[in-house]
């Protein structure tokens, strides 16, 4: 589904990967890595050099508002541009119901200055979903939650990609990509390789 091959920004790469249709990709390493700037190459928000396609479509000839609605990227710390949460989203059939699967059903009504960091991440979640993505790219989606929320969280993981869509996420959660059934990559320096030893994962 998305391909990068050789993929490079000054602090990254080269990078190459695979991302499978319905697929989870875990991420880990340690902080100053590169693995949110990986994240935001991906998603064409840094400049970078090599080849990326989605479904044999090339990054270059897609415009870029139309790449990053079906390559989504969601940062740790997303951004709010209006007072109210329900300006934040579209009116649609199944906004109710994942906002109940995060355990926010009430949420649309609540200003943006009441929320916590872990409520912004769960509803940055949603807001992400609700642009129909191909891929997901997740930059630490559940760092701020308690256990009962990153179930909650990871339920709504484990459903988008059974409805094919294919995420990539940063963690460092050591036990998050095996509860995710996740192929684990590690970054350091800005290079990835294959699954971490538990040790390194922490």
């Amino acid at each position: 589904m998305l391909t990068i091959e050789k993929l490079r920004t000054p602090l990254v790469g080269p990078v190459d990967l695979a991302l499978e249709k319905g697929s989870f990709t875990a991420i880990s390493g340690p902080s100053g890595a590169g693995k949110s700037l990986l994240l935001r190459a991906i998603a064409d928000l840094d400049r970078s050099s090599g080849f990326v396609a989605l479904e044999g479509t090339e990054r270059e000839k897609m415009p870029a508002p139309d790449w990053r609605r079906q390559v989504a990227y969601v940062p740790a710390e997303s951004g709010w541009w209006a007072d109210d949460v329900r300006d934040h989203f579209a009116e649609a059939p199944d906004l109710g119901g994942r906002l109940e699967a995060v355990g926010l059903k009430d949420a649309l009504s609540w200003q943006v200055s009441r929320l916590s960091t872990g409520e912004r991440q769960r509803l940055a979640l949603i807001r992400a979903l609700q642009l129909g993505p191909k891929v997901l790219l997740l930059d630490e989606p559940t760092s701020a939650l308690d256990p009962p929320a990153v179930a909650r969280v990871e339920i709504l993981m484990k459903d988008c990609t059974a409805k094919g869509c294919a995420i990539l996420l940063v963690t460092h959660d050591p036990g998050q990509p095996e509860r995710l059934g996740a192929r684990h990559l590690y970054m350091e320096n800005g290079r990835l390789s294959g699954s971490p030893s538990r040790e390194d994962a922490q």
